[in-house]
């Protein structure tokens, strides 16, 4: 898991926009959604000196804005470190629920509810306000862990997975709504910061505490013992949420956006049902899954994404491309290095870290002022870089290549991604009017989310095919199976090539 910077510093002085985003889960966008224009707006009247005692709590940090502050940064923090956990203790609980064949359904199952729950949130904020979707969406996040935890088959488990997905969505987009209508304007960005410094402790120890707990306490608890830490910080943030002003009742939701959103969900749940079972049957499920995809897909994305039009098209489809490939890839690299080099939990976890450090350097270096001429070729030195972190996991594959290979090419795809992703926001702002900013910065969600679902299905579906199933549980002795991740690697690999060309179409069309 790997740290979002949501303030692109190469951007306009007054953007915000998100720059980075962990691949799973977030995490992800369901973890980290980019705000829509106008969400961080300025905040109500009087907040500036509410009590007019001369208190202007001019710090995130000040005495107005501590509470709701230190609540929000420990809500992402919960929601990162959980992130971050499971991809260190996912190779454990699919072995001990005989479901090796399901494993990527546990990484895109979130990110299939979050697609939907996003969309509903947005419209729910509208409609009654922040803290109800805010509280259901915590409630929902530790119902899911507790699902998860308590699994007794890996279908449970995968259950468990998408009620977190549920509750991570409608939680993200409700505290960006809080953030702009509790803050004023000239504090938003220093509280969208907190967001990514949020992720950077949960990044670090994640990996290292997940691991350790499920080795000497059971992979259980990485999930069970989480629900009880989000109770202090909404205790916390409820009086302040309370002083929110009220929103316009008279604004009705926008069900036809909802709708879309559950339809292109219901469809990706369908083509991964249909992913899993490789037979001629399957090819129902398949089918009714496309034809509730694609007609809603092209209604919520840019005309042109799909065929890589020049200018803004191709910028949204990067988002998903990028994205999907790097976490098509990561959600197998714990797996493999538990089942085919016999690492710990733990130290497959820690390969991953030095990316999400990297990722938030990629993000600082293409906010360089002298580099912004150059911001069309860093995304395509960013989706290269991913290109070859990817094709370097393949080595470990090898017996006699040193395991830690995995971790190095981690900290290349992780910077790689911190210039792609980052970039990418910021010709979305450049490339928008301001008045088509919002439904532009959804559109960037929506490619996100649709391209970690489509491309972690598709990494699943090559695993089966090529015998990941047979992988043996806990307890057995392993069982070999270097094609079935040679082929999620290789497909990664020419995905984010794709990906690297597809920035050569980022400069609009000259008149």
């Amino acid at each position: 898991m790997t740290p979002r910077d949501p303030l692109d510093a190469g951007a306009a002085d007054a953007a915000v926009t998100d720059s980075a985003l962990p691949p799973q889960a977030a995490a992800a966008s369901a973890v980290h959604p980019e705000p829509a224009a106008g969400a961080l707006g300025p905040a109500a009247a009087g907040d500036l000196d509410p009590a007019g005692d001369g208190d202007t709590g001019d710090t995130v940090l000040g005495r107005r804005y501590r509470a709701l502050t230190l609540g929000i940064v420990t809500v992402v923090s919960l929601i990162a470190f959980e992130a971050s956990a499971v991809n260190t203790a996912m190779p454990v609980a699919a072995r001990a629920l005989d479901g090796v064949e399901l494993y990527a359904y546990a990484f895109s199952a979130y990110f299939t509810a979050s697609l939907f729950a996003m969309a509903l949130s947005g419209e729910w904020c509208d409609r009654k306000g922040p803290p109800a979707p805010l509280f259901a969406g915590i409630a929902a996040f530790a119902a899911g862990l507790l699902v998860a935890g308590s699994a007794q088959t890996m279908w449970m488990f995968v259950g468990g997975r998408a009620v977190q997905g549920i509750g991570g969505g409608l939680v993200i987009v409700a505290l960006y709504v809080v953030v702009g209508r509790a803050y004023p304007q000239r504090l938003q960005p220093a509280v969208l910061a907190s967001f990514s410094a949020a992720w950077v402790l949960p990044v670090i120890v994640g990996p290292l505490a997940a691991g350790t707990v499920t080795e000497h306490a059971g992979w259980r608890w990485v999930f069970l013992a989480i629900p009880v830490l989000v109770l202090p910080p909404l205790a916390v943030m409820l009086p302040a949420l309370r002083a929110l002003p009220p929103s316009d009742l008279s604004a009705g939701m926008n069900r036809r956006r909802i709708l879309l959103a559950l339809a292109v969900a219901v469809g990706a749940g369908l083509l991964q049902y249909a992913g899993q079972d490789l037979n001629w049957l399957s090819l129902v499920p398949a089918a009714a899954g496309l034809a509730l995809i694609v007609p809603c897909v092209l209604r919520l994305l840019p005309k042109g994404t799909f065929r890589a039009a020049r200018g803004l098209p191709s910028v949204i489809l990067l988002r998903g491309v990028a994205a999907g490939s790097f976490l098509g890839a990561e959600s197998f690299v714990p797996l493999m290095l538990v089942t085919q080099r016999g690492l710990s939990a733990t130290a497959a976890g820690l390969c991953l870290t030095g990316g999400g450090l990297t990722w938030a350097l990629g993000s600082y270096t293409q906010s360089r002022p002298r580099l912004e001429p150059y911001r069309e070729r860093l995304m395509g030195l960013g989706l290269l870089l991913m290109a070859v972190s990817i094709a370097m996991v393949l080595l470990a594959l090898i017996d006699s290549v040193p395991a830690w290979i995995v971790a190095v090419a981690w900290v290349i795809g992780g910077y790689g991604m911190g210039l792609a992703i980052s970039s990418g926001s910021v010709l979305l702002l450049k490339l928008s009017r301001p008045e088509d900013a919002g439904s532009n910065s959804a559109s960037l969600q929506v490619s996100d989310a649709l391209g970690n679902i489509t491309l972690v299905g598709l990494s699943g579906v090559l695993f089966v095919t090529f015998g990941g199933g047979d992988i043996a549980p806990t307890g057995t002795a392993a069982t070999h199976q270097p094609a079935a991740f040679g082929a999620v690697y290789v497909a990664m690999t020419a995905v984010a090539l794709v990906g690297a060309w597809v920035t050569t179409r980022l400069r609009p069309e000259v008149d």
